[in-house]
């Protein structure tokens, strides 16, 4: 494999997510001047265990299923971060996921490292009882290293609730006490925090609008695309459109909509709800469901993968500013594209830490076991992310660079300064 440094040098775009992280990791860590030995131990995770684990199905057979959990920098508290379960989960990305999750704490002042977990499995084709079984077992194989002091979970793609209820349940059973503080995302009723589920859009919004009010203009009218209509894309949507925005197109993995006058987003959302795909009208229907990010709109937010805005498209997108609620979805040469054409992205460990944020007051009301309000918790988290902002955005100003950048260099000193502290590397 070739290293960083000489995938940068090349003409060859980085799709790879542990090295695009790697070549962030390295970017920022450049223009801070740090010591080499700090940079080497933040460019790969501190723990990796792969496990593999018998699962017995409906239909009394019995699958041996692989997962993951990284755990990247535990310099500044416990590290943090989803379990997905997926077909197409990599250890690489696993990897990067966590790498990305310690930057998204740091950028907004919570006292984690990041860490993330996945099962590959398609949940689509397994029962609910099959489900719980995956659920339980991967719990039990990873329970050693997790823990309230530890490492805590949350959910991520195709997990929900429920699924963290059932490994909160396991970890509980095997340590013989009420653990709650194990897991995050979980159903109200045995821990969970109001607010979690519209956590991660919410944020993203409080980062949009400070971003428009930067810019001097107003969310009234201004026109909005969304790539990814699932959770987080629904929220933001709905968030957006109640402060007055146009949302015209949307798109998912079944097709794009597209209407410049506007979407009715409950005929949408009925539609989808109800056929499983985006069917509104045939009027409003994109050819091509990428051509939702090359659309002239004030706000594109890509919600779904990683690497949907590349070297081949970045020069077509025509929006003002990029809100990424999803990990890793613009490529290190398409960031570069974006910045010299004046688009101003919101990265990821930005735009979508909200999501982290209200995960951590939930593990904060659980080791006091005093639970909050949602009003509460989303003033709080307005906080977080406005204060976030503000500090990206000061530092992108003082280095004159873009806005990923500076905010991997705001959770670059903090990690460096813990880690002196510690006595892990040298004053």
């Amino acid at each position: 494999m070739a290293t960083v440094q000489e995938l940068q040098a090349s003409d060859v775009e980085i799709l790879n997510p542990y090295e695009i992280v790697q070549s962030q990791i390295e970017n920022a860590a450049a223009i801070l001047g740090l010591k080499r030995d700090i940079v080497e131990i933040l460019k790969k995770p501190k723990r990796v265990l792969c496990v593999s684990f018998p699962v017995k199905m409906d239909d009394g057979t019995v699958r041996v299923f692989e997962g993951f959990r990284s755990q990247h920098n535990d310099a500044i508290g416990p590290t943090k971060g989803g379990i997905r379960f997926h077909p197409d989960v990599t250890l690489d990305e696993v990897k990067a996921l966590s790498m990305w999750m310690t930057f998204k704490c740091g950028v907004v002042s919570l006292p984690y490292g990041g860490g993330k977990g996945g099962v590959i499995c398609d949940p689509h084709t397994l029962s609910k009882g099959e489900i719980e079984r995956i659920s339980r077992g991967f719990m039990e194989a990873i329970a050693d290293i997790v823990g309230p002091d530890k490492d805590i979970p949350a959910p991520d793609v195709y997990t929900n609730p429920q699924i963290m209820g059932w490994m909160m349940d396991t970890f509980s059973r095997i340590k013989g006490s009420f653990n709650p503080g194990v897991i995050t995302g979980k159903p109200l009723i045995v821990g969970g925090s109001k607010g979690r589920n519209e956590a991660t859009a919410r944020g993203c919004v409080f980062t949009i609008m400070e971003a428009i009010k930067d810019a001097g203009k107003s969310l009234q009218n201004a026109t909005v695309a969304i790539q990814g209509f699932g959770n987080a894309g629904r929220i933001a949507a709905d968030l957006l459109a109640a402060e007055g925005c146009k949302i015209v197109a949307v798109s998912d993995s079944t097709g794009g909509l597209y209407n410049p006058d506007g979407l009715e987003l409950d005929t949408v959302k009925k539609l989808k709800d109800t056929t499983g795909i985006l069917s509104y009208d045939s009027r409003y229907h994109l050819q091509r469901p990428e051509e939702l990010l090359e659309l002239d709109v004030d706000i594109l937010i890509p919600a779904a993968l990683e690497n949907v805005i590349t070297r081949k498209n970045a020069h077509k997108v025509k929006a003002r500013i990029v809100a990424e609620a999803a990990n890793g979805p613009t490529t290190p040469e398409a960031d570069k594209i974006l910045h010299q054409n004046g688009v101003l992205v919101i990265p990821d460990i930005l735009a979508n830490a909200g999501g982290v944020t209200v995960s951590y007051f939930e593990w904060v009301q659980n080791l006091m076991n005093y639970y909050w309000s949602e009003a509460e918790v989303n003033q709080k988290l307005c906080d977080v992310m406005v204060q976030s902002y503000w500090a990206v955005r000061s530092l992108a100003q003082e280095y004159k660079c873009d806005f990923r950048t500076a905010a991997y260099m705001i959770s670059l000193k903090r990690l460096a300064e813990a880690m002196k502290a510690r006595g892990w590397v040298n004053e």
